[in-house]
């Protein structure tokens, strides 16, 4: 039994190299395994997305007969603070701690803000749609409750990413950093098809207590994982404590990057495109279910759908880049191969084609994993 476990573990160490893109960025002092343990942040930040962006808007706009308007104003509310995320790493790369650590304490804040956010959003969803008892209140409570909780989601989901990313290159030497941010995307993918599939198969059969179950598991599981994930992964030093009087401010920071050769220009085209990549995502779920009439499980496959493709193209472009391609003509590559995606998905509602507009969906993220590598 014991050689028979030990030839199990051996198969799955085996198992990631092979197959799983960025799996050579583990080192004898950071084990695929803690890699992979650590990547369970990037789990619960896509389960997170593929519930906002896959599932509620979808049920907001048609089961709930929110008006998609503001179902768009509230799906972008976590965008909010995507700005922000500069300064949020920047406050942990220079944060004093007393226990000296200086990734933990951000990470921890932004696991309970999302564990809050993701608590309060089934009954302010419930409010919103005038469920129950419910009718009688005013309607801005339940506007103000679901905004406060997609903003509580949002920010919990851009500080623990940001400062998850940092630790991760921070436990990595140098050379291997870019793996480990690659691999970290890679996991971000897995968790975002993983739960798509599961939250498809749980709402075969959409009732609104469902859909509060399924909010509620995701708040339980983003704090399961996240506490794992962090386990004994940052080193405490309590040099920590103590302000280096040489540490540059952000403004500084800042200034210093700007002066890099065509920075602004690099990020006006970075941020041009990651917006055209995400537009959509507040359309295609209700565009499923209200013109091509499919199911809450069917529309949150698509999500699944989405990150495969993002998947596939995020691996082929890593191999390519490896060789030496042009990182700028691969992102362009990325920009036309959604043209035809794009287009797929019009031409599906006078087909009234599902595996078209599937395809085109699936073909969109292939797009932004080419784009976004």
């Amino acid at each position: 039994m014991k050689r028979l476990s030990q030839k199990l573990v051996q198969s799955w160490a085996n198992l990631g190299p092979r197959f799983l893109p960025f799996a050579d960025a583990a080192t004898p002092d950071l084990p695929l395994s803690r890699l992979l343990r650590l990547s369970l942040f990037q789990v619960s930040v896509g389960m997170a997305l593929v519930l906002l962006i896959g599932t509620l808007n979808r049920v907001m706009i048609v089961e709930l007969g929110v008006p998609a308007s503001l179902v768009a104003v509230m799906v972008s509310l976590p965008l909010v603070f995507a700005p922000f995320r500069a300064l949020i790493g920047f406050r942990s790369d220079t944060h004093r701690s007393e226990l000296g650590w200086r990734r933990v304490p951000y990470m921890w804040m932004g696991t309970l803000v999302q564990f809050g956010g993701l608590a309060v959003m089934p009954f302010a969803l419930l409010v919103l749609s005038g469920g129950g008892q419910s009718a009688s209140a005013p309607a801005w409570i339940g506007q103000a409750s679901a905004a406060l909780a997609f903003l509580l989601v949002g920010a919990g989901v851009h500080i623990t990413q940001t400062v998850g990313l940092a630790l991760a290159t921070d436990l990595a030497p140098q050379e291997s950093q870019p793996k480990v941010v690659g691999l970290m995307y890679v996991m971000l993918l897995l968790g975002m098809i993983v739960s798509a599939f599961i939250f498809g198969t749980v709402l075969e059969e959409f009732t609104p207590g469902r859909l509060i179950q399924v909010i509620q598991g995701c708040a339980i599981t983003t704090m399961i994982l996240n506490v794992i994930a962090l386990w004994k992964q940052e080193s405490r030093d309590r040099s920590r404590r103590f302000k280096n009087p040489d540490q540059p401010t952000f403004k500084q920071s800042w200034d210093l990057f700007c002066q890099g050769e065509h920075a602004l220009r690099r990020l006006l085209a970075v941020g041009l495109g990651t917006m055209a990549f995400t537009m959509e995502d507040v359309l295609l779920e209700p565009y499923g279910g209200e013109i091509l009439k499919l199911s809450v499980s069917s529309t949150t496959y698509l999500t699944a759908a989405l990150a495969c493709g993002g998947l596939f193209g995020f691996a082929l472009a890593s191999r390519i880049l490896s060789k030496g391609a042009d990182p700028f003509r691969m992102a362009s590559i990325g920009a036309l191969v959604a043209l035809p995606a794009f287009m797929a998905v019009i031409i599906a509602a006078p087909m009234a084609s599902a595996y078209l507009f599937s395809f085109g969906v699936f073909l969109i993220g292939f797009g932004g994993g080419l784009f976004g590598h």
